[in-house]
This record gives C-alpha cells, sequence and structure tokens, in this order.
C-alpha cells in the first residue's frame, strides 16, 4: 500500500510537472493553461452528463429488483475520472478521459468485479439462502394454517437459511 501512495502522491506529480513544463515551452503558457482549464471543464461536464445517467440507471435496476452493481461500480470510476480530470495536469487528463470511454470503464468493472467475487469467497462470510422449488402443491397450501405449516413440525426440508451477523452498538 506505501508503495501505491507513494506512486500517487510523489512520482504522478513529478511527471505531470515535466509535461507540463514541456508542452509548455513547445505550445507557450496560455494556450498550455487554457487546453488545462478547457479540459477540466468538458471532463466535468461529461462526468456529470454520464454520471446522472448511470444514476438513472441505478435506479431503473433497483426498480426491477436487481442488484446494480456493475453501475455502482461504473459511479465510482466516473468519480475518479471526475478527480483525474479536474486535477490539473495533461497525465491525469489521460487517464481521466480514458474512464469515460464505456470499453475502458466495462473492462474495469469486470476487473474489479471479479476481483470482488474472489475476495467474497475467500473471506469465508456471509449469507446464504436456500429454498425449495416450489410446485402447485406449495401454493395451495396456506402459509398461515397452523395445521399444514407447523413451526416445529419439520415438512419444510430444504429450505436453508444461513447467515452471520454482527451487533455493532
Amino acid at each position: 500500500m506505501f508503495r501505491v501512495l507513494f506512486l500517487l502522491f510523489i512520482i504522478v506529480p513529478i511527471i505531470e510537472i515535466m509535461v507540463l513544463i514541456n508542452v509548455g515551452a513547445w505550445l507557450g503558457a496560455w494556450p498550455t493553461i487554457a487546453i488545462v482549464i478547457i479540459t477540466a471543464w468538458l471532463g466535468a461536464k461529461n462526468v456529470k452528463q454520464q454520471g446522472i445517467a448511470t444514476l438513472n440507471s441505478v435506479q431503473t435496476k433497483m426498480a426491477q429488483g436487481e442488484m446494480p452493481s456493475d453501475e455502482i461500480v461504473a459511479g465510482l470510476l466516473l468519480l475518479v475520472a471526475g478527480v483525474l480530470l479536474v486535477t490539473p495536469g495533461f497525465v491525469t487528463d489521460f487517464f481521466g478521459l480514458s474512464l469515460l470511454i464505456p470499453q475502458v470503464r466495462k473492462a474495469l468493472i469486470n476487473s474489479v468485479q471479479q476481483h470482488l467475487k474472489t475476495a467474497n469467497v475467500n473471506s469465508g462470510s456471509g449469507f446464504s439462502f436456500y429454498s425449495q422449488t416450489f410446485n402447485q402443491n406449495s401454493f395451495d397450501q396456506s402459509p398461515f394454517n397452523n395445521e399444514t405449516n407447523d413451526l416445529h413440525d419439520h415438512k419444510h426440508k430444504g429450505q436453508t437459511l444461513d447467515g452471520e451477523f454482527e451487533r455493532k452498538d
């Protein structure tokens, strides 16, 4: 973790300064400043537009009862893109703009989800629900009828509710 933070806070700004100095020497100071400001403004505008579209997609999936995991990761990547685009410099603008490309974002989403699935399996904790397959007879029985669905009577074999919890006061 220390190496990643070192890279982010020491190496990246040094590279940004070097690139800004070289571009400034080649184009001049004012055109370089104008390009940095324009890319930040256009990037923020584009991030806002894609963020609203992602939020609408999250709301649609939630209304349909689906888990919007792709959209949540996409929203986080758009947040990172916004931070990178607002940060002055050409290198961060390049990475921020690359996160605005849907194909690049989809590849990163797949990578992040694969990592999360692996981490979830390796964590050893979680919540599981297994249920029996319903047939017509299952719907004919009333869940409120004590004669057919007595909790102490083990007629409901096949239904398993397994989970862990942690109390946080």
